[in-house]
């Protein structure tokens, strides 16, 4: 369910991964910063690489993130992190394992999640089914074998959920 709030979908979570800065971009594309500019979070599934671009994230909105494989432990985030957003229960991780078995996987490490958002594979996913919802954005700056660089929105209130997957 979609729920609208003074004509906009409400809270917006800009969801992206897989940034890998600066050795796949140099800044982030300028057709991302529109919807940062509208995002009550920003939520990073990992491999940002440039612990900076959490600052220049922040100047936007709130901002979660987790390290992914390639992230220094300098950068100091979390394997994981479980939160509440618009009364859904998130949870996010880098790296979901392969793609056989991963609903039964992610539903055992988060029992209590209502989404669980995950990067790595540079593969868009978004999957809902028996009241979990699955989500990569893949990557805004390093496509790899995908047709199109993409990120995700997420909308949460009252505990519904939906979301979408965007090309850039």
């Amino acid at each position: 369910m979609l729920l609208y709030l003074s004509g906009r979908m409400s809270p917006l979570a800009v969801v992206i991964a897989d940034t890998h800065l600066p050795r796949r971009a140099s800044t982030l594309p300028k057709r991302l910063l529109a919807y940062l500019k509208r995002a009550d979070l920003i939520l990073h599934a990992g491999d940002l690489m440039d612990p900076t671009l959490l600052d220049e994230l922040a100047a936007y909105a709130p901002v979660l993130a987790v390290r992914g494989n390639l992230d220094s432990s300098a950068a100091m985030l979390p394997e994981t992190i479980q939160f509440e957003f618009g009364g859904a229960r998130v949870a996010m991780i880098h790296d979901s394992g392969p793609k056989r078995g991963r609903r039964n996987r992610m539903r055992r490490r988060f029992p209590e999640a209502r989404v669980v958002v995950f990067g790595h594979s540079h593969i868009p996913w978004l999957e809902e089914e028996e009241g979990l919802l699955l989500l990569n954005p893949g990557s805004p700056t390093d496509r790899r074998r995908q047709p199109e660089h993409t990120f995700a929105l997420l909308w949460a209130q009252s505990g519904e959920v939906r979301a979408e997957v965007l090309a850039l």
